[in-house]
């Protein structure tokens, strides 16, 4: 096979590295992010549609891909991907998302088949009402500490005894690392005047954030409805990336920093992506987000409700309770059954149409009333 030094021309694996070297040959065994919810990552490659599904293309051959049994596909560089085979995975309730190298960035998705909107109606639900949205913040908190959170604590002392967490983890990483630790100081829009590693803990950040984004648009969730931070369209990403960022992206930067000269923001991405793999991390997200919303680990292909067909229309709100949608409720209706209100008092429609019709008479035989 031909390939670029150091590294294939073809990379198809997990985000975690299901096969560290080659290509995995039997995709009917994929890996999961969810439990029944089975994902793949590739990079340069060409996919198209292939016998009613799809297939990968690289210098050894074509390698055709269930698409009944799976439900992301993540496009990492230089991937090529044709209009039919995007029609297809669309077609099987595949969501397609355009990422970073191993998923470390989120750019763009796509989502197939009319999916139940469960997991977004649960998050609104939550986020709009107070009592939900502590509930929420206090769990969230709790995922942190990695303890239970004295319910007599106010949401400021939360964020006092967050604040004495991180930096305890700062400290610490800076010791582990031998790593000058100057305290947190970073300016948006100017990388590069910071020191080594405040830039490098904005970019294992920023790393974060891509597979963070990238599970929750997959998921289901809204990114901007978030419970801890507020008023941006990543709010949720925030909040969901905050539980990992002690064990993943802080200790990737100090990492990285520790590792002597180099190029920094490739190394602080190189060992964000290798703690990814370690910690399962895409795996997580989506379980311990249905764990704090209270979703019920809902599967990403039982998500239809009740078990109805993809093409089954949506349904219509109504304040008794929802109905079905698809259906022409004025069929067998007439006009002396659609009253219409008027002030004083109400008339039907054929009433006010028999009230027309000589006005509409005179008026075309240029007779005023």
């Amino acid at each position: 096979m031909a390939s670029a030094p150091g590294r294939p021309t073809v990379t198809v694996c997990s985000p975690w590295r299901l096969a560290e070297t080659g290509m995995l040959r039997d995709y009917h065994v994929l890996p999961r992010v969810a439990d029944g919810w089975t994902f793949l990552y590739v990079d340069h490659t060409r996919i198209d549609q292939h016998e009613g599904a799809v297939a990968f293309h690289d210098a050894r051959g074509t390698i055709p891909i269930p698409c009944a049994n799976l439900r992301l596909l993540m496009l990492g560089p230089g991937t090529s991907i044709t209009h039919e085979a995007i029609k297809t995975l669309t077609q099987h309730g595949c969501v397609v998302q355009w990422t970073g190298e191993e998923g470390v960035r989120h750019y763009a998705a796509g989502t197939g088949e009319t999916r139940s909107a469960r997991r977004l109606y649960r998050q609104a639900r939550l986020w709009a009402s107070p009592t939900g949205r502590l509930m929420v913040v206090r769990r969230m908190y709790e995922r942190r500490f990695d303890e239970p959170v004295d319910p007599r604590l106010t949401l400021e002392q939360l964020r006092g005894v967050e604040g004495i967490r991180v930096r305890e983890t700062y400290a610490r990483a800076s010791r582990d690392n031998g790593v000058l630790w100057r305290g947190r100081n970073y300016k948006s829009g100017q990388h590069q005047a910071a020191d080594e590693i405040n830039r490098a803990l904005s970019t294992a950040n920023s790393c974060l954030y891509g597979v963070a984004h990238s599970a929750i648009v997959a998921a289901g969730y809204s990114a901007a409805l978030g419970f801890i931070h507020t008023g941006k369209l990543l709010s949720f990403v925030l909040d969901v990336a905050d539980l990992y960022k002690t064990e993943v992206s802080i200790p990737a930067a100090f990492m990285a920093v520790a590792d002597g000269p180099g190029e920094l923001d490739a190394k602080v991405r190189r060992y964000c992506r290798n703690l990814f793999h370690e910690t399962r991390l895409l795996t997580r997200i989506v379980r311990d987000i249905d764990e704090i919303l209270e979703t019920d680990g809902l599967q990403m292909e039982l998500e239809l409700a009740d078990g109805e067909p993809p093409d089954r229309p949506s349904r219509l709100w109504d304040p008794q309770g929802e109905v079905d949608g698809g259906t022409n409720y004025g069929a067998g209706l007439t006009g002396e059954t659609l009253a219409v209100t008027k002030p004083g008092g109400s008339v039907n429609k054929s009433e006010r149409a028999g009230a027309t019709r000589p006005a509409r008479a005179a008026r075309s035989k240029g007779i005023r009333r």
